[in-house]
C-alpha cells in the first residue's frame, strides 16, 4: 500500500490494530487507492452517486481496515458492494478471506454507537436505509457525517489482497423507519419443569443459510421449548424476531461474538443489544464485555473451545463465563477436549471447595441443511419458560445434554436419612457416609454405554442395562462430584470414547 493512502495506523485502546484509510469524499470525488465518480448525466447532481476505490493490503495488515466516507445531508440510502482477489498459494498457506461491515457517523470506537451491521464474508453487498437493510445491518436513517467502511483481512496471502470497494448514495426522502418487533421474554411453558434448547443457531442475518421463520419450525420440530438467536457480531436480526415466538417456543435475542482468539455466546441480551468483538486475549477487553452482556440481562458463554476453524480456540479463560459450551454440534475431538478441559476445572473446583464452579452445555451451531437444529440440546430445569429461570438454571448447571428430544436422563444421589440432590444440587453429608448414585435414561440406542466420573476420573463403565438405570454406591470422602454419560459405542480402533448421546452436569457430594 503506497503511504499516501494511508491516514493513520495505530492501536486503538484496549483494541487490536486499525488501519484508516483516506476519505471518501463524495463533493470531491477523492478515495484511498484510485475513485471512479459516476452519477447520472455524469454529475453528481442526480437521485445517484457512486465511488469505487481500488487498494492493496500487504500480509500483515492490522486486523481491521476502515475506509471514510464523508456522507452530505440529504441521503436516503447508502449500498455497498466488494471484491478482492484469490490468488493461487501454496499447499498449507493461507489465502485472501476478507470480512465487510459499516459504522455510521457515531465513529468506530471499540464498543461505542456506531455499529451499523456487519455480515462477514458471507455477502458481496448491502445496502442500509431507514426503511430496511440488508440481513445483518441495521435499518436506520443516513445521516449525515463521516460513515466507516470496515474491512476485515482475515487472512492474507502471501501476494497481498487487491480490494474494490463501490459506494453507492442514493438521494431522497427518508422512508418509515422499522419498528423493532423483538420476541416476548416469556412464554406459557409447563411451570416448574425440564426445558429443551439450542442457544448455537445461524440464520441470513450473518453467515446461516435458513430464514428466521425456517429456523423457529425447525426448532418445534426438534421438540424445543427455546432458542437464542446468536449470528455472528450482529443483532439485526433481533428487530424481526418477534413474530415467529409463541407460547411453545420462547426465542431469546443474542449475538455469536467472533474475536480473533476465539468465540462466545451472549445468550439472552436485551432485544437491540450488540457486543463488539474487534479485540484479542492481549487486549485485556474481554472482561469489559462480559460485564456488558451480563448488564444487558444476558450470560457469557465460550462456544467450542477447541474449534478446529482459524481463530475459533478460546484464549481468554474462564474467569467470566457463565457456563462452557463443551458439545458443539455433531460430537468430534475437539468436543472431546472441551470436555476433558472442562472436567479439569470441575476438579479445581472441588479442590478450592468454595461451591463456585462453572456449568457445561451444548448447541447445535447449525448454520444450513444438513446441519440438525438441536444436535445437542440443553435441557434446563427452571422455575419456568422465561429468560431469567432459563438463565438461572444454566449458571446453577441444573441442566444436561442430549442428541434429541427423544433422550430422557435423570441423575441423582441420596444420603443415608433420605438427603436428596440432582443435577447441578449438593448432597450435603459427611465425608464417610454412604451416598447412592442412580442414572435413569431412556430414549437411547440399544448399544448405548454408560460411564459415570468424578474427580477421580471415570469410575464405572459399561453397557446400559435393560431397565437403562444403574446405581452406584460412594461416599464424599473418594467422590467431591459425580456426572454421567451416556454415550455411542466408539468406532473400530479409535482410542477415544464414542459419540455423546447425553452429558450431565455433576451432583455435588458433601458439605462446603
Amino acid at each position: 500500500m503506497d503511504r499516501r493512502d494511508v491516514l493513520k495506523l495505530s492501536a486503538l485502546a484496549g483494541a487490536t490494530g486499525v488501519l484508516t484509510l483516506a476519505p471518501v469524499d463524495f463533493a470531491a470525488a477523492t478515495g484511498s487507492g484510485s475513485s471512479d465518480a459516476s452519477g447520472p448525466a455524469g454529475s453528481d447532481g442526480g437521485a445517484d452517486v457512486t465511488r469505487t476505490v481500488t487498494g492493496h493490503l500487504p500480509t500483515g495488515v492490522a486486523d481491521f481496515v476502515y475506509l471514510p466516507v464523508e456522507v452530505p445531508r440529504g441521503v436516503r440510502q447508502i449500498a455497498v458492494s466488494y471484491t478482492y482477489d484469490r490468488p493461487a498459494v501454496p499447499a498449507g498457506t493461507l489465502g485472501n478471506a476478507c470480512d465487510i461491515g459499516i459504522f455510521d457517523q457515531h465513529g468506530t470506537e471499540v464498543g461505542g454507537r456506531g455499529f451499523r451491521g456487519w455480515s462477514g464474508g458471507a455477502r458481496t453487498e448491502f445496502a442500509i436505509s431507514a426503511a430496511e437493510a440488508t440481513p445483518g445491518y441495521i435499518a436506520v436513517p443516513v445521516d449525515a457525517g463521516t460513515w466507516h467502511i470496515v474491512l476485515g483481512p482475515y487472512t492474507v496471502a502471501p501476494q497481498g489482497l487487491d480490494y474494490s470497494v463501490t459506494i453507492t448514495l442514493s438521494r431522497g426522502e427518508q422512508g418509515a423507519p422499522v419498528v423493532p418487533d423483538y420476541p416476548p421474554d416469556h412464554a406459557r411453558g409447563r411451570g416448574r419443569a425440564w426445558y429443551r434448547g439450542d442457544c448455537h443457531l445461524h440464520t441470513v442475518y450473518s453467515d446461516g443459510k435458513r430464514t428466521l421463520e425456517q429456523l423457529a419450525a425447525l426448532a418445534r420440530a426438534a421438540g424445543l421449548d427455546f432458542i437464542n438467536s446468536s449470528d455472528h457480531n450482529t443483532n439485526g436480526a433481533h428487530a424481526y424476531l418477534g413474530p415467529y415466538a409463541d407460547d411453545d417456543l420462547l426465542i431469546l435475542t443474542g449475538e455469536e461474538i467472533t474475536t480473533r482468539n476465539g468465540h462466545f455466546l451472549a445468550i439472552g441480551v436485551d432485544g437491540g443489544t450488540w457486543i463488539d468483538w474487534r479485540y484479542r486475549a492481549r487486549d485485556d477487553a474481554f472482561e469489559r464485555f462480559a460485564r456488558q452482556v451480563r448488564r444487558a440481562g444476558g450470560i457469557v458463554v465460550p462456544a467450542h473451545p477447541y474449534g478446529t476453524s482459524l481463530a475459533s480456540q478460546w484464549k481468554f479463560g474462564y474467569d467470566d463465563a457463565d457456563a462452557i459450551e463443551v458439545w458443539n454440534g455433531p460430537w468430534t475431538p475437539d468436543d472431546e477436549v472441551s470436555l476433558l478441559t472442562w472436567d479439569n476445572l470441575l476438579t479445581g473446583a472441588a479442590r478450592r471447595g468454595d461451591g463456585q464452579w462453572i456449568p457445561a452445555m451444548g448447541n447445535s451451531d447449525a448454520h444450513r441443511d444438513p446441519d440438525v437444529v438441536g444436535l445437542p440440546q440443553t435441557v434446563v430445569f427452571a422455575d419456568g419458560l422465561d429468560r431469567r429461570s432459563l438463565q438461572a438454571g444454566i449458571r446453577a448447571g441444573r441442566s444436561w445434554i442430549a442428541e434429541s428430544s427423544a433422550v430422557q436422563l435423570a441423575l441423582t444421589a441420596s444420603g443415608p436419612r433420605g438427603e436428596h440432590a440432582g443435577i447441578g444440587e449438593r448432597l450435603a453429608v459427611a465425608p464417610d457416609e454412604p451416598v447412592t448414585v442412580r442414572l435413569e435414561v431412556s430414549g437411547v440406542p440399544a448399544d448405548a454405554l454408560l460411564r459415570l466420573v468424578t474427580d477421580e476420573g471415570q469410575v464405572l463403565a459399561g453397557p446400559l442395562a435393560q431397565a437403562g438405570s444403574v446405581e452406584w454406591r460412594t461416599t464424599a470422602s473418594l467422590a467431591a462430584y459425580v456426572r454421567a454419560e451416556v454415550r455411542h459405542p466408539a468406532p473400530a480402533g479409535s482410542v477415544l470414547p464414542g459419540p455423546a448421546v447425553a452429558i450431565t452436569n455433576p451432583v455435588w457430594l458433601g458439605r462446603l
